[in-house]
């Protein structure tokens, strides 16, 4: 399975957007700065962010990004369903029903064995990223880090972090 860059791109911003201080925002311009990435990509995840209520957009100059609700309460599968969509990763044609000597459609009643395993794996999947938070992501990130990534990112909101109203 191969998720777009737009999933880790949006994973990341939103990680970001959690070490903001009460009424503050960033702008998709600073996100994509700090990640290294194009604006114009990233405000296309940014909205579906938005759309999914995982993201608020506050509008004007001193505007920007702040998350909608807890960093505990946005799992890893909100934002994945948010960008990708959700469809399952694997859509079955039936392929096995084409080709030469066609059986009879008493042979496909049910779902081929190929989707209904790919279909479990998708739940197993699936679930893995809906018990995995924002929070859990940024609590294990502290644990590992010796003080160079969080400094990093202080910095930098420092310098772009907009105050807003809540």
């Amino acid at each position: 399975m191969k998720l777009g860059d737009g999933v880790e791109q949006a994973i990341h911003s939103v990680a970001m957007l959690a070490g903001l201080s009460e009424g503050g925002v960033l702008s998709a311009a600073a996100l994509a700065e700090f990640h290294g990435v194009s604006t114009s990509y990233l405000l296309k995840h940014l909205q579906a962010l938005s759309g999914a209520g995982i993201v608020n957009t506050v509008p004007g100059p001193k505007g920007g990004y702040r998350l909608a609700r807890s960093a505990e309460d946005i799992s890893l599968l909100d934002i994945v369903l948010a960008v990708e969509g959700p469809e399952p990763a694997f859509r079955c044609s039936e392929i096995r029903q084409r080709g030469p000597n066609q059986l009879p459609g008493r042979y496909f009643t049910k779902p081929c064995q190929v989707s209904a395993a790919m279909l479990r794996a998708e739940r197993v999947y699936r679930a893995e990223l809906a018990k995995t938070s924002i929070a859990d992501i940024l609590a294990q990130l502290t644990a590992e880090d010796d003080g160079g990534i969080a400094a990093r990112g202080c910095a930098f909101l420092e310098i772009n972090e907009r105050r807003t109203a809540r």
